[in-house]
């Protein structure tokens, strides 16, 4: 190989490597509710299975959604490079079950065998960033739940948190959901507690 040709060669594989790194999509973010917040709250509940939470199938995805209410309130719009690390069900299942249990109550899954059994079914409405300016947004976590013993309804009620996001990105609306995850357990707590138990 002549020396015009090793160099000719050297500059091909140059440019395809130059082109492959330009080609190199980024990296997708992975974002969960992070770690847990300290215990503080306390609940003589007892014993109460926690069904697999559901909602619209829109939700039922690893993608992280937000909405700009100031341009079109009525358009989920997909981040490009950042994505839950599960489904929001799984993740709000998953913290809503810890947070029982750090608050001193038993919880078991629907597979448990129990006599008299009380449980909970939560169906998410809406779980998601909403923008109100190009600077400012919420995490906003609405959900349904509803109480049953012994197959029979004991109550059912509406619950929405909405927590600002300390930064008007993907990050930000993690932090932002985590933490009203976090207080609608408070909620949930709250109202169990004033539902007669066996």
């Amino acid at each position: 190989m002549t020396a015009t040709l090793r160099h000719l060669f050297a500059l091909a594989t140059c440019a395809l490597l130059l082109g492959g790194c330009a080609s190199t999509p980024p990296s997708i973010a992975r974002y969960d509710f992070g770690p847990l917040p300290a215990a503080t709250l306390s609940s003589k509940i007892g014993t109460l299975i926690v069904a697999d939470i559901t909602g619209p199938s829109a939700l039922d995805t690893e993608h992280m959604q937000y909405r700009l209410l100031y341009a079109d309130a009525r358009q989920a719009r997909p981040y490009a490079y950042n994505q839950w690390a599960a489904t929001p069900f799984q993740l709000l299942g998953q913290r809503l079950r810890t947070n029982f249990a750090q608050a001193g109550v038993k919880v078991l899954s629907t597979t448990d065998a129990i006599t008299n059994p009380t449980v909970l079914r939560i169906e998410v409405n809406e779980f998601g960033q909403n923008f109100t300016s190009a600077s400012s947004s919420h995490g906003v976590l609405n959900v349904r739940a509803s109480l049953f013993r012994n197959h029979r309804l004991l109550d059912q009620r509406t619950f929405q948190r909405s927590v600002a996001a300390t930064t008007p990105d993907a990050a930000g609306g993690a932090q932002a959901l985590a933490e009203a995850s976090d207080a609608l357990t408070a909620d949930l707590l709250t109202w169990l507690a004033s539902v007669a138990q066996p």
